[in-house]
Order: C-alpha cells, then structure tokens, then sequence
C-alpha cells in the first residue's frame, strides 16, 4: 500500500485552487491538472508500506496543533508547478517531529527538506509566458490524515487510510 501523511484541505480552498487552474487551462498551460478531490499537502511521504496501523500509531505520537493554512506564494519543482503556504512554524515543528516519530517508529519516509506546497500540475508545459494569480484563501488545520494512493482506471485516486 502507498501511504503518506498529508494535510486534507477544505473544500472552500479546493474550489479556489480549482479556478486558479482553470485559469492557467485558458492561458494555454498544458500538463497534469491534479484533480479537485486529489487536492492535499504532502507531510511525509512513507511510500509503500503494508501497516497502516502501525502509520497511526506514531503519528498518535505526535499532537498536531491547530493552526491557520494561507496560501501566499508559487514556485515549481522542475516541471511541477504548486502553490506555497505563508511561513508556519507550527507545521514545520509538526513535520519535523512527525517525521522523527516515523523514523523512530523504524518506519520509512521522505528525509527530503520539507518545502510546503499543494502540487497543481505535474508536466506542465506552455508554449507562452502565463500569469499565475494566487488565490487568497485560509482554512484552519486541526489534524493530519493518512492517506494511500491507488491506481483505478489509469488515474490516481487518493483515500484517507
């Protein structure tokens, strides 16, 4: 089972991220548009790991604060294009202590710097230079879920463990 810890954001800020696509779509954006209901921010990626419970256990651990999500910034990793979070200390603090409880847990997980961002489109490509506007859109966050991701008719299709 592919697992990750992950922020699952409110449907109010799915609909703002669905219309800033929307708008790269009419300025000619082309790539993997990730789909309204695919829509998180990625905590701790474990990858494929077949005890879910054990997952839980530590993350238990770790009491996740509750704190103010708003989206302030873009970037993009290579061709991947996202949407960044105003700095947080609470949620790195989290994510930090969240990923040592894993690890200490003897359970894998990304060791990579952790960059908070909500992906938007993988292969993104454009044939000319495009405007991306940020919506202004907060929701508050009380609590981290794990969540696999699965293969159905050729789409990714992700669910809360």
């Amino acid at each position: 089972m592919r697992l990750f810890v992950a922020i699952d954001l409110s449907d109010e800020m799915k609909k703002e991220l669905v219309g800033c696509m929307h708008d790269l779509k009419r300025q000619g954006v082309e790539g993997n548009f990730v789909p309204a209901k695919n829509l998180h921010m990625t905590l701790a990626f474990i990858g494929e790991y077949g005890d879910p419970g054990r997952v839980k256990e530590a993350m238990g651990k770790v009491p996740m604060p509750e704190f103010r999500l708003s989206l302030a910034e873009k970037g993009n990793f290579g061709d991947i294009l996202w949407v960044g979070v105003k700095g947080n200390q609470k949620l790195k603090t989290y994510v930090k202590d969240l990923r040592a409880a894993l690890a200490a847990d003897g359970i894998p997980c990304s060791k990579d710097k952790f960059v908070p961002h909500i992906t938007l489109v993988r292969k993104c490509s454009a044939k000319k230079s495009y405007q991306m506007q940020v919506p202004k859109a907060d929701m508050m966050v009380k609590r981290a879920v794990l969540m696999k991701s699965e293969r159905k008719d050729g789409k990714m299709v992700y669910k809360e463990v």
